[in-house]
């Protein structure tokens, strides 16, 4: 089965992070964790670049799973956030729902913890309805490859396209021209190798 490209639009976009807490990341094991927490931070640096309106959920806090990386609570202090009394599929729970319905966004970007159940999940009932999904396969983690792949391969099945936040973050970009200096920065912010091109590229034109 084959799907047509379906290009994504910073204009129709949203944001959903799903259970990125800190009793849930200690199970990823399929990415390593400095790198894991990295991509969760790249994207969502790159939805406040990009002005992408971004719901936050965590699910059970106050039991093992944990509460939400404090990071992500202060990037977004004014974004809403539901914190699931109990629902393990964040889109049987009617303020989630209601939440992104809000948006008036098409086109929903999801990464969360872990990926078989609390990006899977979220994202087949979206697709049910009919959103645009877009999984962000590096800033969702879970126990290893076979789980992830089978994730993976459910998802894209049902229509999800799998992404990365590098690939997610040039497509909302399209044409360097809209901003240089601005994505460049969030690139080097978040991987080493990309500042190191930069500093090659502004030593070249600076000495020019």
């Amino acid at each position: 089965m084959t799907t047509a490209y379906k290009r994504l639009d910073k204009d129709n976009a949203a944001v959903l992070l799903v259970d990125h807490q800190a009793g849930l990341l200690s199970l990823v094991r399929d990415i390593e964790p400095d790198r894991f927490k990295n991509n969760v931070l790249a994207l969502a640096d790159l939805a406040k670049y990009f002005k992408l309106p971004t719901i936050l959920t965590t699910s059970f806090e106050t039991g093992p799973n944990g509460p939400l990386v404090p990071e992500l609570k202060a990037l977004f202090p004014e974004a809403p956030y539901i914190a699931r009394p109990g629902q393990i599929n964040a889109w049987d729970n009617e303020d989630f729902v209601k939440a992104i319905k809000a948006t008036g966004k098409k086109q929903l970007i999801i990464a969360g913890v872990v990926t078989e159940v609390c990006v899977a999940f979220p994202a087949l009932s979206a697709l049910e309805e009919g959103f645009e999904v877009f999984v962000v396969t590096d800033a969702s983690g879970t126990f290893n490859a076979l789980t992830r792949d089978s994730a993976w391969n459910r998802m894209s099945n049902a229509g999800a396209q799998l992404m990365t936040w590098f690939g997610l973050a040039c497509e909302l970009h399209r044409d360097w021209r809209n901003d240089v200096e601005g994505l460049a920065t969030l690139f080097s912010n978040h991987i080493p190798d990309y500042r190191n091109l930069m500093t090659s590229y502004n030593t070249l034109t600076q000495g020019k």
